[in-house]
């Protein structure tokens, strides 16, 4: 389908946004906002295009079963690293992520809710140009029914209960690739959660090495206790040139306590964590089991935190120096016996739609002096915005009070 016709949905779109609700009208703008998007980065694949004009299409379609939905997440990512050590370099990660998506959702009578999303996720890095820019899709489906869910597609990792922890996933590939390639599938309840995924990163090419990892996560919560953990199996193989493969698996149980209601404070918690490591690099026939403990304190009041990071044992990622973040998706420090981090945080702003958040990060590895970090990051969500907006007065309060207990670290 060319450009031209896609452009004649387009304004049919915005000419159907003058006689519909506002809603209706915000939808059709993300629509063009859409097609501006690929356009100018003239993208030539025709699938966003197709797609594009079928919600159009079902926009201008007499039937009102299905509802339109739409989103803008926005992120400004400012990460500058002050290394030390050998395990990575000193550097800067600058930049935006922009994902635009829109979508249709309907319920079933089985009290079951479906939706359709499809976008884009583009990520400028400042100081570079156009052509250093990365577009990726966000495409997926999701069926949901009383706590249950699935999802389908390219999910963005924003989908899951929690947040993985930086030993399964690094700060740098959270900003770089937003999206989860495969399934999730989650249960969630006043007792706690549970999430559970396959993400396959890549596929076997004459240069690509496949390579998918299974994750699963939970937490079980009674009063002020809690317990859970995550388990993960990582597996690179071959490409049509590069023979072998490495395994990762890793299991974490864990207990912690939060005993923000016998403080002041907004957030006070103690996590202790035991983390089993078993890597195998089978072409050198090569195997490796390490454990450790890992130890994370935290603390909020209003606006300001602290929080404490510490692991103790072996080498978590042994193969990293010859295999890289294709092989652990990890923050590359938990290769250090000894490694602490202590983040001192400040949120700027701090609401159910938007938060800026400014870190400074104290670093120490073993054998290393110490290192540091500083962070600037915002985050806002057009859907969060808009269900904001739509509360009273009392609601707003209430909604910021909530969000000010939140055990939310970043």
């Amino acid at each position: 389908m060319s450009t031209d016709i896609l452009a004649v949905y387009m304004t049919i779109g915005r000419m159907l946004g003058c006689f519909c609700e506002k809603n209706d009208r915000i939808f059709a703008y993300m629509c063009e906002l859409l097609y501006l998007c690929i356009r100018f980065l003239q993208m030539k694949h025709s699938f966003f295009q197709i797609w594009l004009a079928a919600l159009l299409m079902l926009a201008i379609s007499p039937a009102h079963a299905q509802e339109l939905l739409y989103d803008v997440d926005f992120v400004f990512d400012f990460d500058n690293r002050e290394s030390h050590y050998a395990y990575e370099q000193s550097g800067t990660i600058f930049g935006v992520r922009l994902t635009p998506t829109i979508g249709v959702g309907f319920s079933d009578s089985l009290a079951g809710d479906h939706r359709l999303m499809a976008g884009i996720t583009y990520i400028q890095p400042f100081g570079a140009d156009w052509h250093e820019a990365r577009v990726s899709p966000t495409l997926f489906y999701r069926y949901e029914q009383r706590g249950w869910r699935l999802h389908l597609g390219f999910v963005p990792y924003t989908e899951l209960t929690q947040a993985l922890p930086d030993y399964l996933r690094s700060d740098s590939l959270a900003f770089s690739y937003p999206n989860i390639q495969g399934a999730l599938f989650q249960y969630r309840s006043r007792w706690g959660y549970f999430d559970a995924m396959c993400d396959w990163r890549g596929m076997m090419t004459s240069s690509v090495r496949e390579a998918f990892r299974l994750i699963g996560g939970g937490r079980f919560n009674y009063k002020w206790f809690y317990t859970g953990g995550f388990v993960q199996m990582n597996h690179l193989s071959h490409s049509e040139k590069v023979l072998g493969v490495v395994d990762d698996v890793v299991v974490n149980p864990l207990l912690g306590l939060d005993m923000a209601c016998f403080t002041p404070f907004d957030s006070l918690s103690l996590q202790v964590g035991y983390i089993l490591t078993w890597n195998r690099d089978r072409r050198a026939h090569d195997s490796r089991l390490m454990h450790g403990l890992h130890v994370d304190a935290a603390l909020r009041w209003r606006f300001i935190g602290f929080r404490n990071e510490t692991y103790f044992g072996g080498n978590m990622m042994p193969f990293y120096s010859t295999y890289g973040v294709i092989a652990n998706q990890g923050d590359p420090r938990y290769q250090s016996r000894i490694y602490n981090r202590t983040d001192l945080y400040l949120y700027l702003v701090r609401r159910p739609f938007v938060t800026v958040y400014a870190g400074w990060n104290l670093l120490y590895l073993e054998g290393f002096k110490l290192s540091h970090q500083q962070q600037l990051v915002c985050r806002f969500n057009l859907q969060e915005a808009l269900r904001f907006s739509r509360l009273s007065k009392e609601g707003r309060h209430a909604e910021h009070n909530r969000l000010l207990r939140t055990i939310s670290y970043r």
